[in-house]
């Protein structure tokens, strides 16, 4: 067995058209030629790279009729010699071409480990990777919107234009090290402090995206509460186009946390319908009343129905999350103070309630443009623009030489993101995300 050569099933598990097995690393064309036979008079070892070959596929006891392409180093996805077995989607026969090739010599791929060997191999940044798993694993479309920006490398591009400044700043302050006898001038000191001032305002924004790029990450968390029979349940059925919830006459139906999920402008929305909150309830459903208020402490957004004017429901719930809702508008009209009218029997206001629901959420800015969506990446912009604004704070207090220190420490922090300085743990942590053959 080769240790460098890595084989695995790239395609879903299970019966389709097309399967496709792939083998990369040193010898994964000696791999293909013992298992693969060209149709016509030809070789393996003829193969021209990024071209596909019909042939049979050998394996233990049959062989399948398919196709072969090879990929050669440093032109393929890991950087490395790769070939791809394409034969008939069945499970069993996926199975029999990945057996095949291990009898040639290739050991199991690990979990992300094609493409930990391109992040290694130079095809891609650390947080090229994670974007890349975002797109596979995305629910929405703006998630997978913003999986892409940073498989684009959008984020890295960011990283490396604030490093490369940096990197500016550490030379001249090394040169006046170097070099003291020549002086540092008042106006130089200033043109290093207001660099430092422009890459921290800078990395302020990328912080503050966080704030969308995780609304995109885990959805928007929406509470709809109030007094039992206020309509909480039959929202919650509208909104999701189908019958999750019992609705019923009876005050208390909902004693648990229901819950069902919603796209609107490409965002997804999980919706909570909770227990209708009142006084003098009995011991179970005081439980789920609990919860409806633990739910609407924890939400990004609350939506307080009423079919009488009473909002009490909401406590003391902050306005930037909050939203009236008036419901019932078919058999009453609308109560005031309330934001918004609805009827979710007959639909009328739900659209507007959905772009309210919106625009409470993002704050009226759009998530399109949004690519800071890890925690990882959230944090170490947020620790490297704490080292950043000390060395600013430092500036008139303390030698050049130490607050270069934590300048080089904050370019390394930066350095996480892109991989550069990311350690093992960092980097098993984030391949451990993806699934075999990927």
């Amino acid at each position: 067995m080769n240790e460098k050569l890595i084989s695995a099933i790239s395609t879903p598990s299970g019966t389709g058209g097309v399967a496709i097995i792939r083998v990369s690393g040193e010898g994964a064309l000696e791999l293909a030629a013992k298992m693969f036979a060209p149709a016509g008079n030809m070789c393996v070892s003829d193969f021209q790279p990024n071209r596909m070959y019909t042939g049979k596929i050998l394996c233990d006891g049959f062989y399948d009729f398919g196709m072969c392409v090879f990929f050669k180093a440093p032109k393929s996805f890991t950087g490395e010699d790769v070939v791809e077995f394409h034969c008939h989607g069945g499970a069993e026969l996926a199975r029999g071409v990945l057996k095949a090739t291990f009898n040639a010599g290739a050991r199991a791929a690990e979990r992300g480990e094609f493409t930990k060997r391109a992040f290694i191999n130079g095809k891609q940044s650390l947080s090229s990777a994670e974007g890349m798993i975002d797109m596979i694993n995305a629910e929405s479309l703006a998630e997978l919107r913003a999986g892409g920006l940073l498989y684009g490398e959008r984020l890295t591009r960011e990283v490396r234009e604030i490093q490369s400044t940096l990197t500016d700043i550490l030379a001249w302050i090394a040169a006046d090290t170097d070099y003291p006898e020549e002086g540092i001038e008042q106006t130089e000191l200033a043109s290093v402090s207001e660099d430092l001032k422009r890459v921290c305002k800078r990395l302020d924004g990328l912080v503050a995206a966080y704030s969308g790029g995780k609304l995109i990450k885990s959805g928007v968390s929406v509470a709809i509460c109030g007094a039992p029979n206020a309509g909480k349940s039959s929202l919650l059925n509208a909104l999701l186009g189908y019958d999750k919830a019992i609705v019923s006459p009876v005050a208390g139906t909902t004693r648990d946390v229901v819950e069902g999920t919603i796209i609107c402008g490409g965002v997804k929305y999980n919706l909570s319908d909770t227990a209708g909150i009142r006084e003098n309830a009995g011991d179970i459903e005081n439980i789920g009343i609990e919860r409806a208020r633990r739910a609407s402490d924890t939400a990004d957004v609350v939506l307080c129905l009423s079919d009488c004017g009473d909002f009490s429901a909401a406590g003391g719930v902050e306005m930037e999350r909050l939203i009236k809702v008036s419901t019932k508008i078919d058999e009453s009209a609308a109560d005031g103070g309330c934001d918004i009218a609805i009827s979710s029997k007959t639909g009328e206001g739900l659209d507007a309630l959905k772009e309210m629901l919106e625009k409470k959420a993002t704050g009226g800015r759009s998530l399109d443009s949004a690519f800071v969506i890890e925690e990882r990446h959230y944090s170490a912009l947020k620790r490297a623009n704490e080292k950043l604004k000390a060395a600013i704070d430092g500036i008139k207090s303390f030698p050049l030489d130490i607050i270069s220190l934590d300048i080089r420490e904050g370019w390394s922090v930066l350095g996480e993101i892109t991989g550069e300085t990311a350690d093992e743990e960092i980097i098993n942590t984030v391949f451990a995300k993806f699934c075999v053959g990927k």
